[in-house]
């Protein structure tokens, strides 16, 4: 083999070692790159966390209360009676806040005498606005021991507040706003999507 022939060879081989070296390389660093470029994203688990919520209320019955969650958070969904709907306004006088005008406290579609859609479906996140804890749902007419002008809603029991079938909180108690009201929306007559509001779900 003469000098220029081992010339090749040589260059040759340095040729393909830098080309081998080059894509092992770029293999090896796309390893590292996709689980760290994967790490910016949200996780399925914190996707669903915040995920809008898509329920069912066919079934509810005048006075039922249907419990969901919707970003670790009970969100209730009550169907009132027309009589309950009918005795919202005696309560006024007894409420802190009757015209829900605290205003983070509800979509501003539902600032309304009855903070709802729709008059017949309450919407509430199930959780006290004093520190946290979760009401009980105490409709009128069932057994308790809240006085006889007890006209049905939530009391929580760790601290005694009370919230009429609105959300609305009473007077004197250690709850300073009504029950919050997340953003939702009507996707039929019957289902319910919790955390879109209306504009966001025609857009």
């Amino acid at each position: 083999m003469t000098k220029t022939d081992k010339q090749a060879v040589n260059t040759g081989r340095r040729r393909f070692l830098t080309a081998a070296t080059t894509v092992v390389g770029a293999v090896g660093v796309g390893f590292f790159a996709v689980p760290f470029i994967a790490s910016w994203q949200p996780s399925a688990k914190a996707k669903a966390i915040g995920a809008p919520v898509d329920v069912d209320i066919g079934k509810l019955e005048p006075g039922q209360k249907l419990t969901v969650t919707w970003r670790g958070k009970p969100v209730w969904i009550v169907r009132r009676s027309n009589q309950t709907l009918t005795e919202l306004a005696s309560l006024e006088g007894v409420l802190r806040d009757p015209r829900s005008e605290v205003e983070t406290q509800q979509p501003a579609y539902c600032q309304n005498k009855y903070r709802s859609l729709k008059p017949e479906y309450l919407v509430l996140v199930g959780i006290c606005t004093h520190l946290g804890c979760s009401p009980t749902y105490v409709p009128e007419g069932e057994a308790h021991s809240l006085g006889p002008e007890w006209k049905g809603g939530f009391f929580c029991p760790c601290h005694g507040s009370r919230f009429d079938m609105a959300g609305r909180v009473f007077q004197g108690v250690p709850a300073p706003t009504n029950l919050e009201v997340p953003a939702y929306h009507y996707e039929s007559e019957t289902r319910i999507v919790i955390g879109v509001d209306p504009a966001s779900a025609q857009a």
